[in-house]
């Protein structure tokens, strides 16, 4: 089984934010459970970096590294992605949200997220 981290649960993590709940920083932590991060979480960190809106302890230039100390697996967007993204009931408008969904639907990953959004979804979640 695999996991991918929502844009706030890596944030969590990164930040050491007790707002992430035990469980699930314990499988982010545990070096056999194998974690993934969506380049589109990273898109959204840059933009909301740019606007003024999100603050992280680390320049975006150093995350891969943070990724790669703590076996974070970068996953691309990959054409499938969008091909279930196109398919999303229009639940919820954020655009990075719906393609991590579909992200974690197509690869069969288990999303790590407490948005309460993503219940409206066929996705597997990890929260607590």
């Amino acid at each position: 089984m695999g996991f991918l981290l929502d844009t706030h649960a890596f944030l969590w993590f990164l930040g050491g934010d007790k707002k992430l709940p035990k469980p699930s920083r314990k499988i982010i932590k545990d070096i056999n459970q194998d974690c993934y991060l969506s380049v589109a979480s990273l898109w959204e960190m840059t933009i909301k970096i740019q606007l003024k809106k999100l603050e992280v302890s680390i320049p975006i230039e150093d995350i891969y590294d943070f990724l790669e100390r703590n076996q974070i697996i970068l996953l691309p967007i990959e054409i499938q992605h969008l091909s279930a993204l196109s398919k999303l009931d229009a639940h919820h408008q954020d655009p990075f949200d719906r393609l991590i969904i579909s992200q974690g639907i197509s690869e069969g990953l288990t999303v790590i997220s407490g948005d309460s959004w993503f219940h409206k979804y066929p996705v597997s979640l990890f929260w607590d």
